[in-house]
C-alpha cells in the first residue's frame, strides 16, 4: 500500500497528522499525570519504553478489567523473520519496528505495510530491539555497527554513519533514545576483547556530539579496579539495552554488560569498572555523574543492562526520585537517582554466588562460586535471575513487575582458562523455570508470583490504568492479569513463543489496541477485533 493510499482512506484528522509527519517533533507528552519530573506516555507509544521513565505503564483505560475478556484479534502482520524482539513505536497512526537490518512502517489500524527498509549486512543478528523517531525521521542500528537515519514518510535513507568496526565484533541491537535532539545509542558485541561505549549523535547530521566509554580513563581511581592496562583496554561493558532519562536532573541512565574474558576472571582482578554497572550520564556532555555496580568482578555473564526504571514516589515516608533495577544477577536494587546512593539491595532469587553486601549496596562475589576447572554449582539459572525482558512499574499498585528465572547451573573453566578467550569457560544448565514476580519497590518483598512454566521464558511486561498487566508465559500464552493479585483475566495462544518482544498499547480513532510480537508475527488486539 502506498503512502497516498493511506491518506485517501484516512479520516481528515489522520490526513493532517500524516501530512505533518515529516516536520513534527514527536517526544513523550510533556503533561505528566503520574510523576513530577518525567513526561508520561499518553495515547501513543513514541519511544522504546513508551516514555523516558522505563515504567511501561499506559494511562489508557478503554480496555480494562470489566471487558478484557472480550479482546479479539484486530490484525496480524507477518515479517517472515525468525523472531521479533522489537517494541513498535506508534506515532500518528503508524507503527515503526525492526528486526536485524530491516525496518517496517505499517498502518496501526489495519496492519497493512506502508514501507520496508532492508539492508543485508554481516555481523551478529542476535536481536534488534527497535527504532527511534524524531522530527519525521526514523533511526536504527545494524548488525555491522552502522547507523541509519530514514525518512519516516517513505523509508528512504537520509544519512548513514559507521559507529564501530564490525571486524572487532561490534554491532548495534539497541533501540536508540532521543534526548534534547540527540540520538543516544550503545554498542553491542561479545566476541572480542574490546571496550564498548555510549554515544550521542546530532539528529540532523549524524555527527558525534559526545562518546563515553564504559571502561574508565587511565590514571583515574576507577581505572585501578583493573589490574593492568591490557586488562582495562580489553574491557568489555557492552551497552546492549536502551536507557532512561530524567529531564529535571538532565541525566541519562544506562546499564552496561560483562567484562572480558567473561568467565575467566583471574587475569582481571578487581571490580572491573564500569562493567556490569548503572551509569548516570550528563545528557549534554556524556560525562559520568555517578555510577553504581550491581555485579563487581562479574564472572557469570550477568549483565546489568536491565532497564533502570525511574520512579517518583515515597520511600520510608519521604518523596524521593528513585531508580529501580531487577538485575540479571538475582538482586533488586533501589537507588536515589540524583546521587546514585543505594537505598535497598534485596535478592529476588537464590543468588548464592555472593557472600554478602558491601557498604555501597553492591553484592560481594564469593571466589569459591566462580567457575572452576572441575565445575562450580550455582543456585541460579545459567542466564541469571532475569535478563533483557522489559519490566513495568504500576503507580496504582506501587508494585514492580518482571519475569524472572529459577534454576541451578554448573560453571567451569576451560583448560588453562585462556585469558584471551572470549569466555574462558562455559556453563551447563541443570534445571530452569520461569516466574512472574510482583515486588514492593520499598522493601523488595515479593507480593505475589505466578509460575510461567519450564524453561527460560523471555516475556516483557506492560501495565495500564485499566488495572491490567499484559505479559506472556514460557508456553507461549499471551496473558492479561490483575496487577494487584496476578489472577488471570484473559489469555490466548496465537502459536509460537514470545521472546523478549514487549507488549505495548495505543489508542487510535477511538479504539485502544494492544500489540505483541510472537515469533515473527506482530499481533494487534482490540475489543472490536477485525479478523
Amino acid at each position: 500500500m502506498t503512502f497516498l493510499h493511506i491518506l485517501k482512506r484516512s479520516s481528515s484528522t489522520r490526513i493532517m497528522a500524516l501530512l505533518l509527519l515529516a516536520s513534527a517533533s514527536c517526544l513523550p507528552a510533556q503533561n505528566s499525570t503520574l510523576t513530577d519530573s518525567i513526561p508520561s506516555v499518553t495515547g501513543s507509544w513514541p519511544t522504546f519504553n513508551g516514555d523516558y521513565s522505563g515504567r511501561r505503564f499506559s494511562p489508557l483505560t478503554q480496555i480494562n478489567q470489566t471487558n478484557v475478556h472480550s479482546l479479539k484479534l484486530a490484525w496480524a502482520f507477518q515479517t517472515h523473520a525468525a523472531a521479533l524482539k522489537s517494541t513498535p513505536l506508534e506515532i500518528d497512526g503508524i507503527l515503526y519496528f525492526a528486526v536485524p537490518n530491516r525496518v517496517w512502517a505499517i498502518d496501526a489500524k489495519t496492519g497493512e505495510q506502508i514501507w520496508q527498509f532492508r539492508r543485508e549486512a554481516e555481523g551478529d543478528d542476535l536481536g534488534q530491539r527497535g527504532v527511534a523517531f524524531y522530527r519525521g525521521r526514523v533511526y536504527f542500528g545494524t548488525t555491522d555497527a552502522h547507523f541509519f537515519c530514514l525518512d519516516a514518510r517513505n523509508g528512504k535513507k537520509i544519512w548513514e554513519d559507521t559507529v564501530a568496526d564490525v571486524k572487532f565484533g561490534y554491532y548495534i541491537s539497541v533501540a536508540p533514545l532521543i534526548v534534547k535532539g540527540l540520538v543516544v545509542l550503545g554498542t553491542s558485541g561479545d566476541s572480542a576483547n574490546v571496550p564498548h561505549f555510549v554515544e550521542a549523535l546530532d539528529w540532523e547530521t549524524g555527527k558525534i556530539v559526545w562518546k563515553t566509554f564504559t571502561v574508565p580513563k587511565a590514571g583515574t581511581p576507577e581505572a585501578r579496579t583493573w589490574p593492568n592496562e591490557q586488562a582495562r583496554l580489553n574491557g568489555g561493558g557492552p551497552a546492549w539495552f536502551t536507557g532512561t532519562y530524567d529531564p529535571e536532573l538532565n541525566l541519562i541512565y544506562w546499564g552496561t554488560g560483562n567484562p572480558h574474558p567473561v568467565l575467566a576472571g583471574a587475569g582481571r582482578a578487581g571490580a572491573n569498572l564500569y562493567t556490569c554497572s548503572i551509569l548516570a550520564l550528563n545528557a549534554d556532555s556524556g560525562k559520568i555523574v555517578w555510577y553504581f555496580q550491581p555485579s563487581p568482578h562479574d564472572t557469570h555473564d550477568w549483565d546489568a543492562v536491565e532497564t533502570p526504571v525511574l520512579i517518583d514516589a515515597p520511600f520510608h515516608g519521604k518523596p524521593r526520585k528513585l531508580l529501580a533495577q531487577a538485575s540479571r544477577n538475582g538482586y533488586f536494587f533501589l537507588l536515589d537517582r540524583a546521587t546514585g546512593k543505594n537505598l535497598l539491595t534485596v535478592p529476588f532469587s537464590t543468588a548464592n554466588w555472593a557472600k554478602g553486601i558491601d557498604s555501597n549496596g553492591s553484592p560481594i562475589p564469593n571466589p569459591a562460586k566462580e567457575p572452576q576447572l572441575d565445575g562450580t554449582l550455582i543456585k541460579l539459572a545459567e542466564d541469571g535471575g532475569t535478563s533483557w525482558m522489559s519490566p513495568s512499574f504500576d503507580p496504582q499498585t506501587g508494585l514492580f513487575y518482571f519475569n524472572a528465572w529459577r534454576g541451578d547451573s554448573m560453571w567451569y573453566l576451560s583448560p588453562g582458562g585462556r585469558p584471551t578467550d572470549h569466555q574462558g569457560g562455559g556453563t551447563v544448565p541443570l534445571v530452569a523455570s520461569s516466574v512472574l514476580l510482583a515486588l514492593d519497590y520499598q522493601t523488595g518483598k515479593i507480593r505475589w508470583q505466578r509460575d510461567s512454566g519450564q524453561g527460560l521464558g523471555g516475556a516483557s511486561v506492560l501495565t495500564t490504568a485499566g488495572h491490567l498487566l499484559f505479559t506472556a508465559d514460557a508456553s507461549g500464552n499471551l496473558l492479561a492479569l490483575d496487577p494487584a493479585t496476578g489472577h488471570a483475566l484473559w489469555h490466548t495462544r496465537p502459536g509460537g513463543l514470545v521472546d523478549y518482544a514487549a507488549p505495548m498499547t495505543y489508542q487510535l480513532d477511538g479504539t485502544q489496541y494492544v500489540v505483541t510480537g510472537v515469533d515473527g508475527v506482530l499481533y494487534a488486539w482490540s475489543l472490536t477485533g477485525s479478523l
